[in-house]
């Protein structure tokens, strides 16, 4: 078994080692290949510039994470064709459905795309190009597996002249990816000079382009007809890969903290609503909780804080709640010495309770934040982690608004270690959580949309002047806005704050995602319906940056789970349109 994913860069660990499995394949199987050309594919991944193509590599692993084989497809943005650079398996792997089932991912991938069609070379199968007959049996071998899927050698043109007496030129392929175009002479002509000057630029004197170029002389181009193959041709299959796949981890202990008080809407039907409408899209791969060191919610959270909130949930009888009553306005330096009268000391308002389960189930939540800021390390582009109690209320030595850890923080500190870190917030309440944990650090962006303190919880942070301090000064941005607005002065919103993550330039992106802008929720005032939520996703999606959403607030049950779903559709499509 192996699964199929996509490289997009050369810093996390992962991809680290599979592009260097993939150098070893590129050494083994393609002897004239020069060692600088195999050592350039980092730099072909992070500087389309230079090359003029836009180069995606695509890896089949088995379960270990050991490479069976890989693609790598150039895309020409400029002139809407893509280039089959390399497709193989590795040597001990061929015959195996690796190459079929790579190639049929580089279609794929060259339609979503909406390119003109997929270009390649292929060693020719005509005795007087290629008179060595093992050579040819294996040429011929490959030409037949093109053909099934509609892919042929373009005829009545000079591309197949040798540069050098001796040598074996080669075909230019063609695969229409099954979309039956006429492939015109003008914008061929454009593509094979590109092919010839962006790939071959060291090899190919300019009179020899020149002349491959002119002789492309009939329109349509033709292509040979069917030699091998009569059956119909294979269509482009439409899958759902493991790195376009949407990696949801779902906090399975979140009912236990279910606080059966009236008017205490943050309750586990919240979860059941969003799972309903969103796995029949098939865009989630469900993946179970990891367990993470306490270390990660210490290295966020002040150590005492955290041993506090452990003791006094497991005193808390069952079934029972403390509410935080007495808070130290007056002399902070003096801790109470009774775990409930303390309670207060940590807390920022009066209507988070403490109860037996609380520190159980914030903790899971943390863990299954982690899961999926890890499945982001492991390839995914996409990942969701659906947990209750929130968390973005969670200051580093404060708990409130439902929130005891602050799970979308303690994500973006573990992604840090692999880049810079974006937060944006979209709850209707300010992220203050975020806001006070990173207010001095300059490698996590944190923004926030939400409603103006003056009459949003939690009051007394969210404005706009709130910039950061030290060296995180700048780093720190909020949009406060007002009680009532139209839309399009929500999405205005949003795009200015997009615009701030792309200049901050950040390696992963953690959503904080919150429901609660829709339209009848009882905790807000905006309006936000199904549509409003999938463009806010398509905005996020279109980023291109690898995304961690975390769940926060929500609680209009009827709408919760279609906004949810909108939301993550617009995500997925604004993710996968380049």
């Amino acid at each position: 078994m192996f699964r199929i994913r996509r490289i997009y860069d050369y810093v996390l660990p992962g991809n680290k080692d599979a592009i260097a499995q993939v150098q070893h394949i590129l050494s083994e199987q393609f002897y004239g290949l020069s060692s600088d050309n195999i050592r350039q594919l980092p730099e072909q991944l992070r500087n389309p510039l230079k090359y003029r193509f836009r180069s995606i590599l695509f890896v089949a692993e088995d379960a270990k994470n050991a490479v069976k084989g890989f693609a790598l497809l150039l895309h020409a943005a400029d002139l809407n064709f893509c280039y089959l650079d390399f497709i193989s398996a590795a040597e001990d792997k061929t015959g195996r459905g690796i190459g079929g089932a790579l190639y049929e991912r580089v279609r794929e991938e060259a339609l979503l795309m909406n390119a003109r069609g997929l270009f390649f070379e292929c060693l020719p199968d005509d005795p007087r190009l290629c008179p060595d007959p093992d050579i040819r049996k294996q040429n011929v071998a490959r030409l037949r597996f093109y053909e099934r899927f509609g892919a042929r050698p373009i005829v009545n043109t000079a591309y197949e002249t040798p540069l050098k007496p001796g040598e074996s030129p080669p075909y230019l392929v063609f695969d229409d990816l099954g979309q039956n175009r006429p492939l015109r002479r003008g914008s061929v002509r454009a593509i094979v000079r590109a092919i010839l000057e962006r790939k071959y630029r060291d090899v190919c004197p300019t009179e020899y382009i020149q002349m491959v170029v002119d002789s492309f002389k009939d329109d349509p181009v033709k292509l040979r007809e069917p030699k091998f193959v009569k059956e119909k041709v294979k269509p482009v299959t439409r899958t759902k890969s493991v790195d376009k796949l949407i990696a949801l981890v779902v906090n399975d202990h979140h009912t236990i903290h279910h606080v059966r008080e009236r008017g205490y809407v943050e309750s586990p039907v919240r979860i059941d609503s969003i799972l309903k409408e969103i796995l029949p899209t098939n865009l989630f791969l469900r993946t179970l909780p990891g367990r993470f060191s306490e270390t990660h919610i210490k290295s966020v959270h002040d150590s005492q804080f955290v041993d506090y909130l452990r003791r006094v949930c497991a005193n808390v009888p069952p079934n029972k709640s403390v509410y935080p009553y007495v808070f130290p306005i007056r002399n902070v330096a003096r801790m109470p010495k009774q775990l409930p009268i303390r309670a207060g000391y940590y807390c920022i308002d009066t209507f988070t309770p403490l109860n037996h389960n609380a520190f159980r189930a914030a903790k899971r939540a943390v863990n299954c934040s982690l899961t999926a800021a890890r499945a982001l390390l492991e390839g995914h582009r996409l990942a969701y982690a659906l947990v209750r109690p929130p968390g973005h209320h969670a200051e580093r030595r404060v708990f409130g608004g439902f929130c005891y850890f602050n799970s979308a923080a303690i994500a973006a500190n573990y992604l840090c270690a692999f880049g810079k870190v974006a937060i944006l917030d979209i709850d209707y309440h300010h992220g203050n959580g975020q806001q006070d944990i990173f207010y001095e650090r300059s490698d996590v962006l944190t923004i926030s949309i939400h409603g103006h303190p003056s009459f949003a919880y939690p009051y007394f942070s969210g404005f706009a002047e709130e910039r950061g301090a030290g060296a995180g000064e700048g780093f720190n941005i909020n949009f406060p806005l007002p009680e009532k607005i139209a839309v399009a002065q929500y999405h205005a919103a949003l795009a200015k704050a997009l615009k701030e993550i792309e200049a901050f330039a950040p390696q992963f992106l953690v959503v904080a995602l919150g429901l609660d802008p829709a339209k009848g929720d009882p905790t807000g005032s905006w309006n936000l319906i199904a549509n409003d939520f999938e463009k806010s996703g398509r905005m996020i999606g279109g980023l291109g940056y690898p995304v961690l959403v975390v769940q926060e607030g929500g609680y209009r049950t009827r709408s919760l789970g279609v906004n949810a779903r909108h939301f993550f559709l617009g995500l997925w499509n604004g993710a996968h349109r380049n």
